[in-house]
């Protein structure tokens, strides 16, 4: 299991479009992906899960990965993430 904190940088924080881009590339992995924020924990790969994280500017989340691809996912993410999803 692999473990990232990472923080919300993009101004308008996770909206449909960035939760759909997160979904698109989760689901391309073997592994389980989960979001963590505060006390909760949602799959990465559920897009109503991503949208109802309330994920702000600003907003620290936890990138949880378990499975064979865990460490590519992990990195692939946070390359999303520090790109502001390609909207800034």
């Amino acid at each position: 299991m692999i473990e990232q904190i990472i923080t919300i940088q993009n101004r308008a924080g996770i909206h449909a479009r960035p939760a759909a881009l997160l979904v698109q590339t989760t689901k391309d992995f073997k592994c389980n992906v989960y979001f963590e924020k505060g006390r909760e924990r949602i799959n990465a790969k559920s897009i109503m899960g991503i949208i109802t994280l309330g994920a702000a500017y600003g907003s620290e989340i936890k990138i949880i990965a378990e499975g064979e691809d865990e460490q590519t996912a992990v990195q692939t993410l946070i390359r999303l993430f520090e790109s502001k999803f390609e909207e800034e």
